[in-house]
């Protein structure tokens, strides 16, 4: 259980900071977007959430 949620944290953060590099915010006046950290973050807390459910 405790491997799946880190899995999932780590998963979600790669693919939440590679959505900010790739596509993100280009002005720098969306919340979330806007930092690589904060997607990050975002990212891995819905990893997080996904990964717990199943």
């Amino acid at each position: 259980m405790i491997i799946r949620i880190l899995l999932g944290a780590a998963i979600g953060g790669f693919l939440g900071f590679l959505y900010s590099k790739k596509i993100g915010c280009k002005t720098g006046t969306c919340p979330i977007t806007s930092s690589k950290k904060g997607s990050a973050i975002y990212g891995a807390i819905l990893g997080i959430m996904i990964s717990s459910y199943f």
